[in-house]
């Protein structure tokens, strides 16, 4: 009997797709790679027309033997490591290593991991595609090139250890400007008006919207005082009302850069993360009776596109549970803006079957599995929905020469928001008010005016979820690399992340500017972009591969001389403090870790001691004389406690504040709730929630109320 070697790279999917096929099959795993270049040599002949030297990679001698062992009891070897460029590579390292003639169709691929997909896949084999295969390597060869060159330079010139990705340096640079922007910027005050109205029992605002027919912007409180003198007494005459209808459509499915936002803003998952669960869910999980089974496709993808096998179980499955009205039908395939580069046999990512629902299998999953699974299946199932109607209102009610605008919206068919709404990065949700009914001509009584002073704020601090975002706008890097440029930067201490936003370093500074001076190209982000079109047009088979790295090596080569002999020795001054280290009694300085910030002995190596950065809040404990300090806990999360800890043992993960609780008098912690602060009381008794913003009114009114009390008892007898 006849027998075919499959292999793969993971023994979670190799057990999946062993399921899948007959007694004729074996199924092994590779366990990922089986050659790279070498790590300590360059590994790339520059003269030979770049070829890379490849080696087995330590630690898979016996995984070889083992295949090799394999392939000689096999009549045919079959080579199904993942569908991308990656996985092509894989594909073609093992045709050399096992001695397969570079002819022969032994390349199979699926984008999912169930019975039909592989049974399918097994029937069509395919040659190697070298175009992909170059691509891949071409890729690697630069990411050698850059940073087995630029590093050795870091070490001698800056820091010993420091090292330069030709993507990940990119990042880097993006998020300095952005901290440059934060610090460079200077609020702007600015004022708003809500006017509180009644109509029976209904109440709601209107925002001062016009004076004389042109947009009013109030800048200070001179200018709000004068509108507030102009509107008393008058009328307020609903003068305007405008009904639209609007329709609202469902996002694409996911891609990889999508999901991994969205799973960061609504599940709170990293980047890295997110797609470890996601390789779980697509390599398959037992699902008792029914078996291991893949639950999504492949999760590597910039397409949105979806099979019509997929489709139409989606429709059934649509029409059986919400009603006919609910399928979005044959609407024009959703398209990202990087759709013209992405390969056709990619799809989104999507469940393998709408009608595996994740209540159904919740029992089966981990709750981070069951997570990401819910959310990937109601993504799909909305994206193959109908769109949503909304009716708004607006309202434009009179005041004298002033103009004030109430808004409502109200959905009048939820179509696709039934399953799923997709959230903002500002944290910012739709909200649907409704206005009472209205007549144009009718007077509104005025419950009160409510000025508000405000300032503009800076732009935000890049978050994971925001920064692949403005990486796959940019066209930098490629769904596999995303998770790894943000692990990588933060690993090598040039960022940190705090409070789920990333900050620079001084050391991530230091390197940026090195890079901007002597290798604009390098850290240029549409020079990087560019290369990825290059990249792109190897893997199309409309450019040699060789030609690409030619032409970027020849000038990075010469700017690199130049930079050798141009670079003095930078120092980076260490931030000193008053803190004193008890092993040797210097002053301690501040270092930066791979979780932020700690003290350090400037006498390393003779002297080794190391101790967290207490930063101060200003805030006094509770529980004690001691004073609240910032500290993180071995995995880098930030949390507050006292400063006389073992003694006292008082922790919070809010920031505490010197707010006490208007109802018990406690402590009041800051929580950050999507786009609002809410100030919140420790005591679990009491639990007294308020807006950040209402502090001060809390604050006047208290004030108030301790005049009132002083000015009555001075009238007492």
């Amino acid at each position: 009997m006849s027998k075919t070697l499959v292999i793969v790279e993971s023994p979670a999917k190799a057990k999946s797709i062993g399921k899948f096929l007959g007694k004729k099959y074996t199924v092994k795993a590779s366990m990922g790679h089986v050659r790279d270049l070498p790590k300590s040599q360059f590994g790339v002949d520059v003269e030979a027309g770049f070829q890379p030297k490849y080696i087995t990679i330590r630690g898979k001698g016996d995984t070889l033997k083992e295949l090799r062992a394999a392939v000689k009891k096999a009549d045919k070897i079959l080579l199904a490591s993942d569908p991308d460029r990656e996985g092509e590579a894989i594909a073609w390292h093992l045709q050399n290593l096992l001695k397969i003639e570079d002819n022969e169709p032994c390349r199979i691929e699926f984008n999912e991991i169930t019975k039909q997909a592989i049974q399918n896949a097994v029937k069509h084999p395919r040659v190697i595609d070298y175009n992909r295969v170059n691509a891949q390597q071409a890729r690697r060869i630069l990411d050698r090139l850059v940073g087995y060159n630029l590093s050795p330079l870091l070490w001698r010139k800056v820091k010993k250890g420091l090292s330069a990705g030709r993507v990940q340096s990119v990042a880097v640079r993006l998020i300095c400007e952005r901290e440059e922007e934060i610090q460079a910027f200077e609020p702007v005050e600015y004022w708003t008006l809500t006017g509180n109205f009644t109509k029976g029992r209904s109440k709601f605002e209107g925002k001062l919207h016009k004076y004389n027919d042109q947009k009013i912007e109030v800048s200070n409180e001179a200018q709000m005082q004068e509108i507030l003198k102009a509107l008393q007494g008058v009328s307020y005459i609903v003068e305007k009302i405008i009904r639209r209808e609007r329709t609202r459509r469902p996002a694409a499915p996911f891609i990889t850069s999508s999901l991994q936002q969205e799973a960061y803003r609504k599940l709170n998952f990293t980047a890295r993360k997110t797609m470890v669960v996601a390789q779980q869910l697509y390599e398959g999980l037992d699902l008792g009776k029914e078996g291991t089974t893949g639950l999504v496709s492949y999760i590597r993808t910039d397409s949105t596109r979806v099979s019509d096998t997929a489709k139409e179980e989606a429709k059934k499955f649509i029409t059986e549970r919400y009603g006919k009205e609910f399928w979005g039908g044959e609407s024009k395939e959703a398209t990202g803006q990087n759709e013209k580069r992405v390969q056709d046999a990619h799809e989104a990512i999507r469940p393998t079957s709408v009608f595996r629902d994740p209540e159904g299998i919740k029992k089966y999953l981990t709750p981070e599995q069951y997570k990401l699974y819910r959310l990937i299946w109601s993504r799909f199932v909305a994206s193959q929905m109908s769109p949503a109607i909304i009716d708004t209102t607006g309202v434009d009610i009179k005041a004298g020469e002033y103009i004030f605008r109430a808004t409502g919206s109200i959905v009048k068919f939820p179509g696709f928001m039934q399953v799923y709404i997709e959230d903002r990065d500002d944290g910012v949700k739709e909200e649907m008010k409704v206005l009472p009914e209205l007549t144009e001509g009718e007077e509104l009584k005025l419950l009160g005016l409510e000025p508000r002073q405000h300032f503009t704020q800076p732009p935000p601090r890049y978050t994971d979820a925001s920064l692949i975002k403005l990486l796959e706008e940019k066209g930098i890097g490629r769904p596999s690399t995303y998770a790894p440029i943000v692990e990588t930067i933060k690993k090598r201490g040039y960022v940190v992340r705090e409070n789920k936003q990333l900050y620079p370093t001084e050391l991530g500074f230091l390197v940026v500017e090195l890079l901007k001076e002597y290798f604009s190209d390098i850290i240029d982000v549409e020079f990087t972009a560019d290369m990825e079109k290059k990249l792109d047009m190897v893997e199309e088979g409309d450019i040699d591969w060789v030609k690409v790295l030619e032409n970027f090596y020849k000038p990075f080569n010469e700017t690199l001389e130049k930079a050798e002999e141009a670079i003095g020795k930078i120092e980076i001054q260490d931030e000193v403090t008053d803190e004193i280290c008890e092993q040797c009694g210097r002053n301690m300085v501040i270092k930066f870790g791979r979780y932020g910030k700690f003290l350090a002995c400037p006498g390393f190596p003779d002297c080794r001691n190391t101790k967290p950065l207490l930063e101060p809040t200003g805030v006094s404990c509770p529980n004690c004389s001691g004073d609240l300090v910032l500290r993180r806990s071995k995995k880098g999360r930030k949390f507050y406690g006292c400063s006389r800890y073992p003694e006292c043992e008082f922790v919070t993960w809010d920031l505490p504040t010197n707010e006490k609780c208007p109802e018990c008098g406690s402590m009041m912690v800051q929580k950050n709730s999507k786009n609002k602060q809410i100030l919140r009381c420790i005591n679990e008794e009491c639990m007294f929630k308020l807006e950040a913003g209402q502090v001060e009114n809390l604050k006047e009114e208290n004030a108030k109320e301790f005049k009132n009390e002083n000015q009555l008892s001075e009238n007492m007898p």
